[in-house]
């Protein structure tokens, strides 16, 4: 017997009719932070960033998670708040496409109640809770931690790679997350096929494999991970779980091409014929990835490598991180050169110059 996926009907907290649309599959890019010369926020082009993403074919957009820096919440900068605002008045421009905005939350739990009910003001539906405050920690004071936060605003869990500050979690873990009834969806990242396939498992164990969106944050196989149907015995039937969208970094660059890359995703897989050439692009999608992620240096220069792409199509003025100290390592910007000429066909960048100038009003 296979078992069906089908809306979340219990909720209501998290609206139906959006639920649909996540269970649907959306491309929700990371988003990152703007800074003038000065390495003060940039105002116009932070707000730039977001009508791209939104006139691209995002589905939503993620804001103070990992490719925002997560130093906005250093009281010498004080930005959390103000980026979080300026990202939801300027998604409220989109209101016809009814964008998911999904807020980072960090700290122990007070701080994250805290920053729970900072993004729940702003009107920010969700909330995708980091766990590297919990990295020493035991898996139930983990969970109690999310319990708390769920009490606050709906949760995304996120199981993040240890290289960039993730733990190794249990499918039990992911089993008893799965069990809190704020928990809408999960971006899976650790960068590891057994990990990967744990999240999948505590899901379905957890008896709300129809409540929970999974979305891809494995910038390692993307593709793959978007063609993939998980089909795990329990309880006596055989259930049936898709990673159906994707909450990613490397979709903070190239947007439409990845929207469109979704789609083909999902277009294929309903077909039943899967072409060698989308698996060819998923491998260069992959190639590139390394190269603006840093792969080659633990993953050090990603957040500049994800400025550098945004600098050449026009939309960031700079690759400036908060912390000085922050860029490419040695090496990288030769490997993002040789992307951009062995692989022209991934970047949007025609798209970004079209518009420019109407985002950037």
């Amino acid at each position: 017997m296979i078992s069906h996926e089908c809306s979340m009907s219990d909720s209501t907290s998290f609206p139906d009719s959006l639920f649909r649309r996540l269970a649907a599959g959306m491309a929700i890019p990371a988003h990152p932070l703007a800074l003038a010369n000065e390495r003060q926020l940039d105002e116009r082009r932070q707000r730039a960033l977001t009508r791209y993403y939104l006139s691209a074919g995002a589905g939503g957009i993620a804001v103070g998670v990992h490719t925002t820096q997560f130093a906005i919440r250093q009281p010498q900068f004080g930005l959390f708040r103000p980026v979080l605002e300026l990202a939801a008045e300027t998604a409220a421009e989109f209101h016809h496409q009814n964008p998911l905005l999904v807020a980072g939350i960090c700290g122990q739990t007070k701080q994250a109640v805290a920053e729970a009910a900072t993004a729940a003001s702003l009107g920010y539906h969700v909330g995708l809770v980091s766990l590297a405050a919990y990295a020493g920690a035991g898996e139930r004071e983990a969970l109690e931690h999310c319990r708390a936060v769920a009490q606050v605003i709906p949760l995304f869990g996120f199981y993040l790679q240890p290289a960039v500050g993730g733990r190794i979690l249990s499918a039990e873990f992911w089993r008893q997350f799965a069990e809190i009834p704020n928990v809408v969806g999960i971006k899976i990242s650790p960068f590891n096929r057994y990990h990967t396939i744990d999240v999948v498992r505590g899901v379905i164990e957890s008896g709300r494999g129809e409540q929970i969106a999974l979305l891809t944050g494995n910038d390692d196989a993307i593709v793959s991970d978007l063609l993939t149907e998980f089909q795990i015995p329990h309880g006596g039937a055989t259930h049936r779980k898709r990673i159906v969208g994707g909450l990613l970094g490397h979709w903070a660059f190239w947007t439409k091409r990845a929207v469109e890359l979704l789609g083909r995703c999902h277009a294929e897989y309903a077909s039943g014929a899967i072409t060698p050439n989308l698996l060819t692009i998923g491998a260069q999608t992959t190639e590139a990835n390394a190269a603006f992620f840093d792969a080659a240096n633990n993953f050090a220069g990603c957040i500049p490598g994800i400025h550098e792409a945004l600098r050449r199509s026009g939309l960031l003025a700079n690759r400036f991180c908060l912390d000085p100290h922050e860029e490419l390592s040695a090496g990288q910007m030769r490997e993002i050169d040789r992307i951009y000429q062995l692989y022209p066909h991934l970047t949007d960048d025609d798209f970004v110059r079209q518009h420019l100038d109407g985002w950037m009003r």
